[in-house]
């Protein structure tokens, strides 16, 4: 079709970028909200010192999760068998985080809605699950994908996991869970040392700098663990980049350990991806000990994007392995819309996306300074 400017290889590519791209904006953007919510128990000691935390956020975290919507869409309308195999496979997962997700907008909610210090502890506690919880099982979710998940397609595409929840959780899935846990925390404090003052910037400065130093070992322990003793999956047959997509015309095996390392080796660049999430993790655990908030907060989120992006880049063309039946494994060049489609949304986000940075950067000016005590008594909206 002559309208259509960019052939099917390079749309497919470039899909697989955009969706790194919203997969790192969630992260950066509505971690920091769940990296509060898992440090309010921890951080702030009075009724006063909550409410002061959860005021950090309370303006912004929905709008931040218009990236966990875009991120979402992106996978249901440009990798379709993605969508229905993690969304089928992971299903009991999948409800654990968003029934741990509701709990937020009902905790900021409800939380003062009476005087009850009985009834804002248990409010406070679900705020607190609704930030852990999904930190922790997305992070296990990213590491079965290197593991690869049981799952493989019939005859006629329906696809059918004979996995269970239980066992996603596996030693490396749950360190790369405590990771996510560890990295998103790190994140978080720096937003509460950016944005607050007195006894709730230094424990959260405090806090913030063990949990980059444990999100740089884990970091650091995961890597030697795929070196080291983690297979790998390869593409054995013809790699064929523009054509139809159908999982089960390609054949897959699983490698040696270190295999997933083969892109590294011939995109050299992409180590860059490594060493941010490395050096951005103990720069945020330096910066926080010196409570420095705003470049604490750009150096964990760069060492979010270097973490999630080293997934990406080790795992291309892969999205996501089979386990049970390697054939059947997702990979950039067979689990994608059709040429038309991808082309379309294409054109959609590049008119939309800009949209949505450029109001976050003015939500974000509008909303500068710090959250205090005197501005929260002003403001009726407050939480």
């Amino acid at each position: 079709m002559d309208f259509i400017f960019l052939d099917y290889t390079t749309l497919r590519v470039i899909w697989w970028l955009l969706l790194g791209v919203l997969l790192v904006g969630f992260a950066v953007m509505d971690g920091f909200d769940l990296g509060v919510g898992t440090l309010l128990p921890f951080v702030a000691r009075t009724d006063e010192e909550r409410r002061l935390v959860i005021n950090t956020v309370g303006p912004v975290w929905e709008g931040n999760q218009v990236w966990l919507v875009l991120g979402g869409g992106a996978i249901f309308a440009a990798w379709p068998p993605l969508y229905a195999v993690s969304f089928s496979g992971f299903y009991l997962a999948m409800f654990v985080i968003l029934f741990a997700l509701i709990l937020r907008p009902v905790g900021f909610k409800y939380r003062g809605k009476l005087q009850s210090q009985a009834w804002r502890d248990n409010w406070d506690r679900a705020l607190f699950v609704g930030g852990f919880v999904p930190a922790l099982i997305m992070g296990v979710a990213v590491g079965n994908v290197l593991l690869g998940v049981p799952f493989h397609f019939d005859d006629t595409q329906r696809v059918f996991y004979t996995g269970s929840f239980f066992g996603l959780l596996t030693p490396f899935a749950l360190l790369a869970g405590l990771l996510s846990v560890a990295m998103l925390v790190a994140h978080g404090a720096s937003m509460l040392v950016l944005k607050t003052e007195g006894p709730v910037a230094e424990r959260s400065a405090r806090l913030g700098s063990i949990a980059a130093l444990i999100s740089f070992v884990l970091f650091a322990a995961g890597g030697a663990w795929v070196a080291l003793g983690l297979p790998g999956y390869a593409i054995t047959s013809q790699v064929v980049t523009d054509g139809a997509s159908n999982p089960l015309l390609k054949s897959v095996a699983i490698t040696a350990a270190g295999g997933w390392l083969h892109n590294y080796s011939t995109m050299p660049a992409t180590l860059l991806a490594p060493a941010t999430g490395l050096l951005g993790a103990l720069a945020a655990a330096v910066l926080l000990r010196r409570r420095r908030g705003g470049l604490a907060f750009i150096a964990s989120g760069a060492s979010i994007a270097g973490i999630i992006l080293t997934v990406g880049f080790a795992a291309f063309p892969f999205l996501l392995p089979s386990s049970s039946q390697p054939g059947s494994s997702l990979v950039a060049w067979d689990a994608s819309s059709s040429h038309l489609t991808l082309w379309i949304m294409l054109l959609a986000t590049v008119l939309l996306l800009p949209i949505v940075i450029a109001y976050t950067i003015w939500v974000y000016r509008v909303l500068k300074g710090k959250t205090t005590l005197q501005e929260m008594g002003e403001n009726p909206n407050a939480y």
